[in-house]
């Protein structure tokens, strides 16, 4: 069993990136320690869990040149930090310069054998069926847009686009109605190459469809498609205790801060 200590050290050496390979449209420069990535539904930035020893003044002129970056392209953007990043006043220097925590997840870890293995009921009254084109992309927004009661139709292009950048690792799996063919739940699987790790996404299930085991379902089926080692999930409060107790182990927790120009 590797250890958690063990799989942070990974997690840390491997998944500090943005998205690999990079979609049509997207692109990535370097700040510093700071890697920026444009072209997204919104901006992203991550460094470092040291982030690079870079601290006090120096850190505000950094997070300042980030929010004039952004706020002249008329965009938000997010800088993912995890919950053992240092500076420990990093959250404080961000929220002062106007980036607003969203709700924290746990990032959890998990063999993909040992998941793969699990006997995994099929959910009565759905299909797991993989997502390759571009109408069905759109049927994955449309289920999003509904659960999270907000306009998600810029999923369509954001996951059509990594699937034609990275067929070979990046998998989009949809559960359908068998009644109606209606995408009631959707997650991805997206491999990171030249590492270990392949990332679980989404997950996201119609209300009236919840409780019948979909959602440990598309795991199962994720973990059988995986080529990696592991497994890493940044998971809600609601689907951590799913994960859990599948054998997921919590490594630390990760809280995207999003800035807004003009809010």
């Amino acid at each position: 069993m590797t250890t958690t200590s063990e799989l942070l050290a990974a997690y840390d050496a491997q998944l500090r990136g943005g998205p690999d390979p990079l979609p049509a449209g997207v692109r990535e420069e370097r700040d510093g320690p700071l890697l920026r990535v444009t072209g997204l539904f919104r901006g992203f930035l991550t460094a470092p869990a040291d982030l690079g020893g870079v601290r006090g003044a120096e850190l505000d002129a950094l997070i300042a040149r980030q929010c004039a970056y952004f706020t002249e392209r008329g965009e938000s953007a997010e800088w993912k930090i995890r919950g053992h990043d240092q500076p420990a006043d990093l959250p404080e220097r961000l929220r002062a310069a106007g980036f607003v925590p969203e709700e924290p997840e746990t990032v959890l870890v998990a063999e993909t054998a040992e998941q793969a293995a699990r006997d995994v009921p099929e959910p009565a009254g759905v299909t797991i069926r993989q997502v390759t084109d571009r109408e069905g992309t759109e049927r994955v927004a449309a289920m999003e847009s509904e659960v999270w009661g907000m306009d998600m139709s810029w999923m369509a292009d954001d996951l059509y686009g990594r699937l034609t950048a990275g067929p070979d690792l990046f998998t989009v799996l949809a559960a359908e109605d068998d009644a109606t063919g209606r995408t009631v739940s959707a997650a991805w699987l997206a491999v990171k190459p030249k590492t270990d790790f392949a990332g679980l996404w989404g997950g996201s299930t119609l209300a009236a469809w919840r409780g019948r085991g979909i959602y440990r379902a598309l795991v199962a089926h994720r973990a059988r498609r995986c080529p990696t080692r592991y497994l890493q999930v940044d998971a809600s409060a609601d689907s951590a205790p799913i994960l859990t107790r599948l054998g997921f182990q919590p490594i630390t927790t990760t809280t995207p801060y999003v800035f807004t120009p003009g809010s």
